[in-house]
């Protein structure tokens, strides 16, 4: 005869640098579909061949800011298993928030539904990000 949990599934907790990176992580998937789902929007390929993109000149700055802007979370995949615990907390924080009002103020004046719900996503787990970062257990004493 079975034990009387036996049915029961382990709640095995989850450490928290490991909730972080895999935020990050879902976060660039939602950056890049949006992305790659702007492609689909009419007249978008014609702009870029044209060398803009939503009005701005596609130039090797352009680019540039562009790559590092998608660098930092990408790095952050990594940097969230292996800084330490202090240094980590706060880079979170402070970086989960910056790019949530970055997702923000792109999103002003959007109105393809798919864009804003992405963006409404994006920002969610930003704000996940900064909420766990925020939590951080404490050791006990």
């Amino acid at each position: 005869m079975k034990g009387r949990n036996a049915g029961n599934l382990e709640a095995v907790r989850v450490d928290v640098k490991v909730k972080l990176a895999a935020l990050w992580a879902a976060v660039l998937f939602l950056f890049a579909y949006g992305d790659i789902f702007g492609f689909f929007r009419t007249g978008v390929i014609k702009e870029i061949q044209a060398g803009r993109v939503s009005g701005v000149e596609i130039s090797q700055t352009f680019l540039l800011a562009i790559s590092v802007y998608i660098a930092i979370p990408s790095a952050m995949v990594f940097l969230s298993l292996v800084l330490r615990p202090s240094f980590n907390r706060w880079t979170h924080i402070v970086l989960s928030v910056v790019y949530a009002a970055s997702v923000v103020l792109l999103t002003i004046g959007e109105t393809w539904i798919y864009y804003i719900f992405l963006s409404v996503a994006e920002t969610l787990l930003l704000l996940l990000i900064a909420w766990h970062a925020w939590r951080w257990p404490r050791v006990a004493t």
